[in-house]
C-alpha cells in the first residue's frame, strides 16, 4: 500500500507539472535519492520522490481485532496498522534556478490540492480511504540529518508528511470459538 500511496501522488503531480509547463521535463519519479555508489538516483532535470519515513498514527489506532462467526468457525481480522509517510521531493537539475522552480510546483499543487480520497480523486486506490498532505517546516539541525541520512549533497527539495495510509492484511485468523466456560471456586 505504501507504493500505492506513493505512485499516486507521483502521477498527480506529474499531471498538474504537465498542464503548467507542457513538457516531460521535471517529471517527478518514485525513486531513492541516491545509489549504492553514493551517486544521485534522480535522473539529471527530474524530481525524485522518496518515502523517507514511516510513523504508526497512534491516535486513530483500533486497539480490538474484529471477530464474526462463519460457519461455527471464528474469524479474526486485526485492525488495520494506520501510517504517516514522510515522503522528500527532491530536484536534481543542472540550473539551480530550474531546481526551485518546480520545488515551487510541487509546493502550489499541494498547497491547492492538500486532500485526496477516491471520491474526488479517480486515481486513488479504492482501499485508501484519504491522503491528507502537509508541509514540515524542518530546522537547519533536521535538514542536515535528512541529506546525512540519504547520504548526498542537499538539493532543492520539500518534505511532506502524507497522512493516513491504513494497511491491512484482510486474510482472517481461523479459530474454534469459545463455547462453553467452566469455573470451579474452592474455599479454605
Amino acid at each position: 500500500m505504501l507504493d500505492v500511496a506513493l505512485v499516486f501522488l507521483v502521477k498527480s503531480v506529474n499531471a498538474y507539472l504537465a498542464s503548467r509547463t507542457g513538457s516531460s521535463l521535471g517529471e517527478v519519479e518514485p525513486s531513492r535519492i541516491v545509489d549504492d555508489g553514493g551517486k544521485w538516483a534522480i535522473k539529471e532535470d527530474h524530481l525524485g520522490a522518496a518515502i523517507i519515513n514511516v510513523e504508526e498514527e497512534r491516535l486513530f489506532k483500533a486497539q480490538l481485532p474484529e471477530t464474526t462467526l462463519v460457519n461455527g468457525r471464528q474469524l479474526v481480522v486485526e485492525p488495520e496498522l494506520k501510517l504517516n509517510l514522510h515522503v522528500l521531493f527532491a530536484a536534481n537539475f543542472r540550473q539551480y534556478d530550474q531546481a526551485l522552480r518546480y520545488v515551487s510546483y510541487v509546493l502550489m499543487y499541494f498547497q491547492s490540492n492538500p486532500v485526496f480520497t477516491p471520491r474526488d480523486s479517480p486515481g486513488l486506490d479504492e482501499r485508501i480511504e484519504k491522503l491528507s498532505l502537509e508541509l514540515q517546516s524542518l530546522t537547519y539541525e533536521q535538514l542536515n540529518q535528512v541529506w546525512a541520512f540519504v547520504g548526498g549533497k542537499q538539493l532543492p527539495s520539500v518534505v511532506y508528511k502524507v497522512r493516513m495510509v491504513a494497511l491491512q492484511d484482510r486474510t482472517p485468523a481461523v479459530g474454534v470459538p469459545v463455547t462453553r466456560i467452566d469455573a470451579q471456586v474452592h474455599g479454605r
